[in-house]
């Protein structure tokens, strides 16, 4: 019996999980099939119902993108600890006895910072632009690694400012470096190694507020967005800095999942290698 999964999204035909999990299970000799279910903005938890009904036992998990994982924090009734940070959920595991919540997003940034641009985050000056649901998922997965400094910048100081003392509290965060707040107004002068935009300004056109300080020598400057050059892609190149975008991350994070559901880890350079090639 074929096992069966999905990424539930709206808008979601767009997305190249259903190739890049192709890849993975040919790659490594996986029985599976995997689909992208466009879901009503008020019908997610009933769309994953109707899923797991249609392939009964052989529905064995689901990938999460906006705007439901939020929801998809909700619907399941365990959580891991890297979901829980987060307060929000990106991959399903179905179980017998319930559904497993876990949130492999920041793996995915860090696998792809390490392993595919040669950036340890350890014991770097790092600079986390934006405070809402795509910075929360990977905070604690950088903060994990080591960084010398983790300062998270938004346009209204006081949401960094909660975001960074509600991870300063984490248990996990007892140790070592923890995050601290700045707002846009404040960056002059600072100057960082790693610069991440987890806003969605790249969606809009918008530029962000930097001053060129922020892209210090050898910096990495790293676009979650990915098949798009933003504002903040070229005003990085202008200071100098190294860019990526989040094609590796969109991999990664879904060799993550792919880990969870299958106990295997495929290699993900020729499957990063296929999508750079088509786009």
């Amino acid at each position: 019996m074929t096992d069966r999964y999905a990424v539930f999204g709206n808008p979601v035909g767009h997305s190249k999980s259903p190739r890049i999990h192709a890849l993975f299970a040919a790659q490594t000799g996986q029985d599976l099939s995997y689909e992208a279910i466009l879901a009503e903005k008020d019908g997610f938890a009933a769309a994953v119902d109707a899923f797991r009904a249609r392939h009964r036992a052989a529905a064995r998990g689901a990938n999460v993108t906006v705007p439901f994982k939020e929801e998809a924090f909700r619907l399941a009734t365990r959580r891991t600890p890297l979901a829980e940070a987060a307060g929000a959920v990106n991959t399903l595991s179905f179980e017998h006895d319930g559904i497993l919540g876990d949130n492999t997003d920041g793996a995915g940034l860090v696998r792809d910072l390490k392993h595919n641009l040669g950036c340890d985050p350890a014991g770097r000056r790092i600079l986390l632009l934006g405070a809402g649901g795509a910075a929360r998922g990977v905070i604690l997965p950088l903060l994990l690694e080591g960084p010398a400094e983790l300062l998270i910048a938004n346009r209204t100081e006081e949401t960094a400012a909660r975001l960074a003392l509600e991870f300063a509290r984490l248990p996990g965060c007892a140790v070592g470096v923890k995050p601290d707040s700045i707002g846009f107004g404040d960056l002059a002068g600072r100057g960082f190694d790693l610069v991440i935009n987890a806003t969605s300004a790249g969606l809009s056109g918008a530029v962000l507020p930097l001053p060129t300080s922020v892209f210090g020598p050898r910096c990495i400057a790293y676009e979650m967005l990915y098949g798009r050059d933003t504002a903040f892609m070229n005003q990085a190149r202008e200071s100098g800095a190294r860019v990526a975008d989040g094609l590796g991350m969109l991999v990664e994070q879904a060799a993550e999942a792919f880990f969870v559901w299958r106990g295997v880890r495929p290699h993900t350079a020729p499957v990063l290698a296929v999508l750079k090639n088509a786009s």
